[in-house]
């Protein structure tokens, strides 16, 4: 029976993926660096530092890896607290209250900064719910590394065989199939060039399950 529901966060929970879209993009062209929509799908799932360091390497950037990252996440600050229509994805609020209430354990675990996971929960009150949050920048490798999901999977109260991950992203799927643990792929509005197959069950829409759903999938 599952207790420890592991959740991403971008594409997951809430749709930040158009206000990173917009601060990468941004970011390119005051570098100059020509990023293509296909190289721009291998990032999903990746944390900033991985992309930037990917980056440097194939453009031969000479700012550091950490300038990269801080000048991004300053266009993604000032993006995200104007926009005022960012909103959580349909039914998850529901499903994590449901979940919680139902004395499953939740952890999150995300390829996001710190900031950016503490903006998210602070704005959408989700803090309550979750035992504890990963951030992928803890962490010298990402997704589809299975550390982050390793890690959480050691901060719940269940065995790993007691956990479920849910994931939108084809590396976050890889990461959770090598950690062992047993994974959800969510079909959100950017899994279009994601490849979501290796996934153990797939959902379309998280109005359609709930706690009972979540326990007695084996």
């Amino acid at each position: 029976m599952i207790k420890t529901v592991i959740f991403d966060m971008d594409g997951v929970i809430v749709d930040t993926e158009p206000v990173h879209h917009y601060a990468y993009h941004e970011h390119y062209k005051e570098l100059g660096i020509p990023v293509t929509p296909e190289l721009f799908s291998t990032f999903t799932g990746q944390s900033t530092k991985n992309v930037y360091q990917i980056l440097k390497d194939k453009f031969n950037l000479n700012d550091e890896v950490n300038n990269l990252v801080l000048r991004k996440r300053a266009i993604f600050n000032e993006a995200f607290d104007t926009k005022p229509d960012l909103e959580l994805i349909p039914g998850v609020e529901q499903l994590i209250i449901d979940l919680h209430h139902n004395g499953l354990e939740l952890v999150l675990a995300s390829s996001a900064s710190k900031s950016t996971i503490d903006r998210v929960f602070n704005r959408f009150n989700l803090n309550q719910y979750f035992k504890a949050k990963v951030s992928g920048e803890d962490f010298p490798k990402s997704k589809p590394d299975p550390a982050i999901f390793l890690h959480a999977a050691t901060l719940a109260n269940s065995t790993k065989e007691e956990c479920i991950v849910i994931e939108d992203s084809s590396n976050g799927i890889e990461a959770a199939v090598r950690a062992n643990i047993a994974v959800m792929g969510y079909i959100s509005q950017n899994t279009k060039r994601q490849d979501l197959s290796k996934a153990n069950w797939i959902c379309e829409d998280f109005f359609a399950i709930d706690a009972n759903f979540i326990q007695q999938l084996s």
